[in-house]
């Protein structure tokens, strides 16, 4: 990413003040968000890791009124309902199985309250028209280096396995997740953060979907319900208020 915003694109390198957030948006982002999240889904089932994704969603409204005195409007409030009520649902025949510690669960809710943190500085900072590739490339590179103390202090040799299927995770996690889902993100952020984050319903039922594909697991009545009042949820805060004449 930076080679490309940098080096093809000639896009301006960060200044001053904007290092510093960079910095802050990358260790909510990057460090900690993802950081706990791994270490979490380790004492944390997959059912639950999936349904609290659809936790931030909740979490930046409550932070965004909180913080920010922002008022939710009622269709704001009903679309969330929906939703959440919807992955609810969705994710019902996996709560039966899901198992977790509590350390588990707390490391999970911080992963959690660190990434809807960072959704909110984001939109909140000032980026002086910065190139989405240049922040998302800076944060990205500054969250992993405020990881490797960590990981000179935990690094286990022996517990890595140098094969094709590591090499294909690492490509899938820096194209399609690190560059093309975060851009997409952060063009939604740019907008309307609290709008915005009720896509992150969407993440999922597109891994019901996406475990259908690859893994032959199957669709309940419970997961097509689920998705129904998740779709109109999102139809409900995205839609356009008729202007009165």
């Amino acid at each position: 990413m930076l080679f490309i915003t940098h080096g093809l694109l000639r896009n301006r390198l960060p200044q001053k003040n904007e290092w510093r957030q960079l910095a802050v948006y990358g260790l909510l982002n990057i460090s900690l968000y993802l950081g706990l999240y791994v270490i979490a889904m380790q004492q944390v089932s997959p059912g639950l890791g999936t349904l609290a994704v659809a936790t931030n969603p909740v979490f930046i409204n409550l932070l965004a009124a909180i913080l920010f005195r922002q008022p939710t409007r009622l269709n704001n409030l009903i679309s969330l309902l929906l939703c959440t009520g919807g992955v609810m649902l969705a994710a019902w025949p996996l709560l039966h199985n899901s198992s977790a510690t509590p350390a588990g669960l707390l490391i999970l809710l911080v992963s959690m309250l660190a990434y809807s943190a960072g959704t909110l500085y984001f939109s909140r900072s000032k980026w002086g028209g910065m190139h989405m590739l240049t922040i998302n490339g800076w944060q990205t590179l500054l969250g992993g280096v405020f990881l490797l103390p960590l990981l000179a202090l935990t690094y286990k040799p022996s517990e890595n396995i140098w094969d094709l299927r590591l090499l294909e995770s690492i490509l899938w996690l820096a194209l399609p997740v690190s560059i093309v889902a975060v851009q997409l993100w952060l063009l939604l952020l740019r907008d309307n953060a609290v709008k915005a984050s009720f896509w992150l319903f969407l993440c999922p039922i597109s891994g019901y979907i996406i475990a259908l594909l690859l893994m032959n697991e199957p669709i309940t009545g419970y997961t097509v319900a689920g998705m129904a009042l998740v779709l109109t949820g999102l139809w409900l805060v995205q839609r356009k208020p008729k202007i009165s004449p």
